[in-house]
């Protein structure tokens, strides 16, 4: 999962030269115009592995909707307005879908039916307590093993084994596959048509992150579907920016208002790599990596918003806060995208990280920083189980410091 993945991911450790801040600019409307909206302050509820909900899988139903709504609960105490509640972790379905089975990790067994309809109920829920919902979609992962056996009988990734490639463990749909990415955007679709979300959210999971020695299998995808590009990793950065293209305006379509937005990896390239990038030594970037033209997304207008994970702490030499947070802040300047940032909440009190992270205040100082550039319109944190915990007092601090009223939830 995201926190795994960001914290256990090897940054060089060299210093960082000296970073001029980027003026700022008043805040531009969202993909759809208008006025800009308001504060974002949301918690994402990961269910991938059991993460943050359910607690683990085989609660019966009753006990399920009681964590469920004591998440939400919590949420609404702590004054945030916005859930990213994630519906499909690993190519199936938080909600009864006709085209991916039942998740394994309500009852323990793919494809079980849980007896009950969480997504139907978690947008009951939340906005019975004023908070918008955006359903959360892991695209392109199937498993975080590599046994396709244990997948339900009936899962499209046993019925059609050649959309898959095994890389790093685990089991991934091919993006280079025009079938697949119109699959997945059905099934995604499928939960958009059927429930009043108020929008739809993807993480940082495009191309899968890299594997030492290992290398993504999609030889035969791009023979037949690479001609015209350069290169294969031009291929692959045209089939994520299609997904993209393609889901907003199946968004706009199906649910006219709904909002699209991406939480990536937080360093789209150096500028080591690319005189347009960042003043970071990040051991992973979308551009190269993931094949994620985040910055692009960003100023193309594609998405109607971006919560690039900033999850290091301020001073951090490899990829710094302070240096990453006015490079998005420029990014977004003048765009139409909404620029909301990533926190990495999980990370406060946590023994392994940073001294930085043993301070309950280092989160307020995030929020501080980025009061000083209009175009973060408000912050994200993971994960809900953390905002619950709050093992330091963090959390309690950033809403005893900057978040005195509740506000109500961007559009």
């Amino acid at each position: 999962m995201r926190m795994g993945r960001v914290s256990r991911r090897a940054f060089a450790v060299a210093a960082l030269s000296a970073f001029t801040m980027m003026p700022q600019a008043s805040a531009a409307p969202g993909r759809r115009g208008g006025a800009p909206d308001p504060e974002m302050r949301g918690v994402w509820i990961a269910s991938v592995a059991n993460r943050d909900w359910p607690s683990k899988p085989g609660l019966t139903a009753s006990q399920q909707r009681a964590e469920l709504r004591t998440h939400l609960d919590t949420a609404v105490r702590n004054r945030l307005n916005t859930v990213f509640f994630q519906v499909r972790p690993t190519a199936d379905a938080l909600w009864p879908s006709p085209y991916e089975p039942w998740s394994q990790y309500l009852t323990g067994t793919q494809g079980k039916d849980p007896g009950w309809d969480p997504l139907g109920t978690a947008v009951q829920e939340a906005h019975a307590r004023g908070l918008r919902l955006h359903a959360w979609f892991n695209p392109y992962r199937v498993a975080v093993h590599a046994d396709p056996t244990r997948l339900a009988a009936s899962h499209p990734a046993r019925e059609n084994p050649d959309w898959v490639v095994t890389y790093g463990g685990k089991l991934f749909y091919n993006p280079g596959l025009p079938e697949v990415r119109a699959f997945v955007e059905d099934a995604m679709l499928d939960a958009v048509a059927k429930y009043p979300v108020d929008g739809v959210h993807f993480d940082d999971y495009f191309y899968p992150y890299p594997v030492a020695g290992e290398r993504f299998d999609d030889d035969a995808a791009y023979d037949e579907h690479g001609g015209g590009f350069p290169d294969r990793a031009a291929w692959r950065r045209d089939n994520i920016d299609r997904l993209v293209r393609e889901t907003a305006d199946r968004v706009n379509e199906v649910r006219p208002g709904a909002r699209f937005g991406i939480s990536p990896f937080g360093v789209w390239r150096n500028a080591g790599t690319d005189p347009l990038g960042s003043d970071t030594k990040a051991g992973v970037e979308t551009y190269d990596d993931l094949h994620a033209d985040t910055r692009k997304w960003v100023r193309e207008g594609w998405i109607d918003y971006i919560v690039p994970q900033l999850y290091w702490n301020i001073g951090f030499a490899a990829a710094d806060y302070a240096k990453l947070l006015p490079w998005w802040a420029e990014v977004a300047r003048g765009s139409s995208t909404q620029l909301y940032v990533g926190e990495a909440l999980y990370k406060a009190g946590d023994p392994a990280q940073p001294a930085a992270w043993q301070a309950a205040g280092e989160l307020s100082r995030h929020l501080t920083l980025a009061g000083k550039y209009p175009q973060v319109r408000g912050h994200a944190y993971f994960a809900a189980r953390d905002v619950a915990a709050d093992r330091i007092g963090a959390m309690a601090r950033v809403v005893a410091d900057h978040y005195g009223e509740p506000a109500p939830p961007p559009r």
